[in-house]
């Protein structure tokens, strides 16, 4: 199990959570964050900080938004480096802007 980030994070990005991670795990798209389940040592330390509450426990994640689970995972289909920001998977790029 771990973390994943979902909708509320989408077009906000604080990225505080990035700062908080021991393992450096948060990967950045270029409309959201990522969790890479691989690496996620489940210490909750981004969970605590994020300020839109963004991120799930993946039992806790709310049913409407366990396709971001999906998504996270097809982002880390391909071999990742912290510090880069990629292109987000479909569903996300398809997903409408969220006015600030």
């Amino acid at each position: 199990m771990s973390y994943v980030i979902a909708y509320p994070c989408l077009d906000v990005k604080d990225k505080e959570c990035m700062k908080v991670c021991p393992v450096d795990c948060i990967y950045e798209g270029e409309r959201i964050l990522y969790i890479n389940p691989d690496e996620c040592i489940d210490c909750g330390a981004c969970e605590a900080v994020c300020p839109v509450q963004a991120i799930f426990y993946q039992d806790d994640l709310p049913s409407n938004w366990k396709w971001f689970e999906a998504a996270s995972e097809e982002f880390f289909e391909e071999d990742r480096e912290p510090g880069k920001v990629y292109e987000d998977v479909e569903a996300i790029k398809k997903l409408p802007k969220k006015e600030a």
